[in-house]
């Protein structure tokens, strides 16, 4: 759970250096899925401070599947936006509301209840079905984002926060399924290629999102699309369970943190703040 948590800091503070830097970013053709957004970004050393924040979380995210439930995992990196919250405001000087100091507070209840219900990983090694259902979704999402662009504005953003939702989603149990990282075996694995491509996928659909359309309510399918799918697959398919009697604090905190997350979706918005602006203890 620490290694979640701190995935989820990792996170929301990349989220905040990669929002400056793709605004500052010149804009593209507008469509759903674009590569060449992304490249331009990575002139800008925010972002690429963020991506770094990015590995250093995924890293902890990898330990905290192989350890606790998906469930727990999922509900800790929607967290992230209450990280992105209190960095925006310490750094960018955004204000909080009284409510979304309690979403906050909110968030962060949930997740002591996750902790304290959540028991260990499932022990089913999921079927081949499930591996190949994985890169399904993957090319899902890529097909998604390519549709979006030819989307109105409002339905864009939500395509776009579902569907690098449900990239960063098929990253979680993709990661469940990959039982070995021996030569050959691994790569003789459907898992290991659903893994790169809903990965990649999201990281376009998101840095797309960042910077056109309204991000909040993107923000809002991406928290829905990464926590409640892969934490049903990981109880039913994968074996995901609480601690005897305390299924319903589970259920109760999931509820709590991913609730919290979401009033706390503007802050996937990218700020308004010009970059020169950034106090010098913003970096």
């Amino acid at each position: 759970m620490i290694c979640a948590l701190g995935s989820a800091v990792c996170f929301g503070t990349a989220s905040v250096l990669q929002a400056v830097a793709t605004r500052a970013a010149e804009p593209g053709t507008g469509s759903g899925v674009d590569p060449a957004l992304l490249l331009r970004a990575l002139r800008q050393w925010r972002y690429v401070a963020g991506l770094a924040l990015d590995g250093l979380g995924f890293v902890l995210q990898i330990v905290a599947l192989r350890s606790i439930p998906i469930y727990a995992v999922g509900a800790a990196l929607a967290a992230s936006l209450a990280v992105t919250a209190v960095v925006a405001a310490r750094l960018l000087n955004t204000r909080l509301s009284r409510t979304e100091w309690a979403a906050v507070a909110a968030v962060c209840a949930g997740l002591a209840m996750l902790g304290l219900a959540s028991g260990e990983e499932g022990d089913r090694a999921g079927s081949d079905a499930l591996r190949w259902a994985m890169l399904g979704v993957a090319f899902a999402v890529l097909l998604a984002g390519t549709v979006a662009g030819r989307l109105p504005d409002r339905a864009r953003a939500l395509v776009l926060g579902l569907g690098a939702g449900c990239g960063f989603g098929v990253v979680e149990v993709s990661v469940r399924l990959i039982d070995t990282v021996s030569l050959p075996e691994v790569l003789a694995n459907p898992a290991l290629y659903a893994l790169l491509l809903g990965g990649g996928a999201a990281f376009l659909l998101l840095t797309s999102a960042l910077q056109r359309g309204s991000v909040t309510t993107a923000t809002a399918g991406m928290v829905i699309g990464e926590t409640i799918g892969p934490a049903l697959v990981g109880v039913v398919w994968l074996g995901d369970r609480t601690r005897e009697g305390l299924e319903w604090l589970a259920v109760a905190g999931f509820v709590v943190a991913v609730a919290g997350a979401l009033a706390l979706a503007r802050f996937g918005e990218p700020p308004s703040t010009a970059p020169a602006e950034i106090s010098p203890s913003g970096g």
